[in-house]
């Protein structure tokens, strides 16, 4: 695995947010979220996938939501103020946050776009995502990552 820091530990030592690396092995190709948290031997509840999705509008949005539940379509379009909102495809995830698949993070993208944090993490005090890079995750206060790139937290999971 690369070392090094990646974008988003450089954008929370800028924001001189204090948080912890931790990795893992990706040899096996098991790179899923639950697999993660198995990996780094933490309750799935806290570790959260990033997923970027476009609105009918061309808005991009960030939600943000735990590795074990499914974001619900409906409810996250109603978050970002949509008619109809939909994953962007694989190939363009890096040209718009400056991240790979299974390994894009939150904070530190290219911009800044509106982010939505599933309302599950204001039970948390700390929350893992991805710390930029497959092999790599972030754990962090709750309060700090939503203070860190303005997240609201919403409704945004499938029941």
């Amino acid at each position: 695995m690369a070392k090094g820091k990646t974008n988003a530990m450089r954008f929370l030592d800028s924001h001189k947010v204090h948080y912890e690396f931790i990795s893992y092995e990706i040899n096996d190709g098991r790179i899923d979220g639950i697999s993660v948290a198995e990996k780094i031997k933490k309750d799935p509840k806290m570790v959260y996938k990033t997923l970027v999705l476009k609105g009918s509008s061309n808005g991009v949005y960030v939600f943000i939501v735990p590795v074990e539940k499914e974001l619900d379509l409906k409810k996250a379009a109603k978050a970002a103020e949509e008619k109809k909102i939909e994953m962007v495809p694989v190939n363009d995830i890096q040209k718009l946050t400056g991240y790979i698949r299974g390994g894009c993070s939150p904070l530190g993208m290219k911009k800044l776009y509106p982010t939505f944090l599933a309302q599950e993490a204001d039970d948390l005090k700390r929350i893992i995502v991805s710390g930029g890079r497959i092999g790599a995750q972030i754990e962090l206060e709750t309060e700090q990552l939503i203070n860190a790139i303005s997240a609201k937290l919403a409704e945004i999971t499938a029941n």
